[in-house]
């Protein structure tokens, strides 16, 4: 469901340009760095190292490039660049930073903070045509693909040879592997298969001046010095432009199994989830919390099937293993002794396919379904469990209803991770400054963290410092100034603007 959207925010945000501000007019504090101005030296240049066709400069070619798909802030790049090899990534960038012409890589452009767009005229390096599957090593489990692939693609890919990518998102249809390690996507399996950093073997990328960088081991363990694929795994194309993955993925489930429940409190969500734990063991692969309003933006703004009554909670609990009866029948006595102590008021388990789909329907819809309500104030935040929920109701005591049409919270119970909601009809700065930088330090005095899964990006730089001490902030400066001392690579993101 969210990633068919995801496609139809991609193919209409042209009609959306004109809705969506300039972010160096909204963030009128972010200043242009010292970098040139794209001319037509530069473009020509560009068409000798790419296909003239591989080079878009028409306006309306662009556009698109240049607005996120929550239509949160654009850009006002002249050019997209669509590499289809290292080699051309690797030309393109030594090019650019011989000229001090600024750089935005940009894959599916799905991120949520602001950090796959130019912030103001950036070149964007787009890594779409990057989509070569190299190979499965069916032995290991170790697959090797270039940066642009689809993860739902890759998911396809590995299904028919009997394995499964490790990461699940909503919004696979249209996120490559590449922004996915890029931001260290998190995803809904997180509990199952861990982070995706733990998943990643190798990578390729290529640094600011053009050099390649071959980190691509397929080996488990390698325990040779410094683990430099780390460095481009989570740092959002700052230090460098991955270009090539390897994966290592685990065999797929032989029988899926999924509880949709409902729930009175959210201390019943916190024993339930405790309870899965203890109960379902190995076999638990997701944990997923939904409370009533993010629930009904996906039920009544996208006319889906709630498959059980009101609550005002709900969980989405997955099973994954090697014997469906087995399974099945785990996880139906799981729910009865639920239901049976009161913890649980209602639910309802599904093992066919069609079913699955439909309760996972509901939770990746709530994307979808809160952009209808207008713009939307998101959230991504790690918390310890007992405070998992608890700045929900404070936000909605904070917020008056004549501000905003909804306040809610929905994420991944099982490691932590809180997707906070505000919806309004239009971009409000006054809820703006409500609700920042108010949410980070609550976040902060919990000693969480102000960004679980979704990057940094341009959104959150002033509020790196809630979850990174001065020490750490001074180290990651001087790692950027290493590998990147121009500071052409997506610049205005990661690191705060005093760094």
């Amino acid at each position: 469901m969210l990633r068919q959207f995801v496609r139809r925010i991609h193919y209409s945000q042209r009609f959306y340009e004109a809705q969506v501000e300039l972010t160096s007019v909204r963030y009128a504090g972010v200043k242009r760095g010292n970098y040139a101005q794209l001319s037509e030296k530069h473009v020509q240049q560009f068409e000798r190292i790419l296909p003239k066709e591989r080079v878009l400069t028409d306006p309306s070619d662009v556009q698109s490039y240049n607005v996120d798909w929550l239509r949160m802030v654009r850009g006002a790049s002249q050019v997209v660049l669509r590499p289809k090899t290292t080699e051309e990534v690797s030309a393109i960038l030594q090019y650019c930073n011989e000229e001090c012409l600024a750089v935005c890589p940009q894959g599916g452009n799905t991120g949520l903070v602001g950090g796959s767009v130019p912030v103001f005229d950036e070149v964007i390096l787009s890594t779409s045509l990057m989509n070569n599957i190299i190979g499965l090593d069916e032995l290991s489990g170790v697959l090797t693909c270039q940066a642009g692939c689809v993860l739902e693609n890759l998911e396809t890919y590995l299904s028919e040879r009997g394995f499964m990518m490790p990461l699940d998102l909503g919004a696979k249809g249209t996120c490559q592997i590449g922004g996915n390690v890029s931001t260290n996507a998190g995803g809904i399996r997180l509990i199952r298969y861990g982070s995706l950093q733990g998943s990643i073997l190798g990578v390729e990328a290529v640094k600011a001046d053009g050099e390649v960088i071959d980190c691509l081991n397929s080996l488990k363990k390698d325990n040779t010095g410094y683990h430099l694929k780390h460095l481009f795994i989570g740092s959002e194309g700052t230090l460098g432009i991955v270009t090539k993955i390897a994966v290592h993925c685990p065999p797929s489930p032989k029988a899926v199994n999924v509880a949709f429940l409902g729930l009175e409190k959210f201390e019943d969500v916190l024993q339930t989830f405790q309870n899965a734990r203890r109960d379902l063991g190995e076999i638990l692969s997701s944990c997923e919390m939904m409370d009533r309003l993010s629930l009904d933006a996906a039920v009544t703004n996208l006319k889906l099937k709630q498959p059980i009554g009101d609550f005002p909670f709900y969980m989405l609990i997955e099973t994954s293993g090697s014997n469906g009866i087995h399974d099945e029948e785990k996880l139906t006595s799981f729910l009865d002794n639920s239901l049976e102590t009161g913890v649980v008021l209602d639910g309802t388990v599904a093992s066919e396919p069609s079913k699955i789909k439909m309760f996972w329907s509901l939770r990746e819809g709530v994307t979808e379904g809160l952009l209808q309500d207008g713009y939307v104030f998101k959230y991504d935040i790690s918390l310890p469990h007992a405070n998992f929920y608890s700045i929900v109701p404070e936000l909605q005591a904070r917020l008056s209803l004549n501000q905003v049409k909804r306040v809610c919270g929905y994420g991944h119970v099982g490691d932590g991770n809180l997707h906070l909601n505000i919806t309004v009809p239009q971009y409000d700065s006054e809820v703006m400054k409500i609700v920042e930088p108010f949410v980070f330090e609550w976040t902060s005095k919990l000693k969480g963290s102000v960004s679980a899964e979704h990057g940094i990006g341009f959104k959150k730089t002033q509020y790196i410092h809630f979850s990174k001490s001065q020490s750490s902030l001074n180290l990651m400066t001087n790692i950027k100034q290493l590998m990147d001392p121009k500071g052409i690579l997506n610049p205005y993101k990661v690191l705060p603007a005093d760094h």
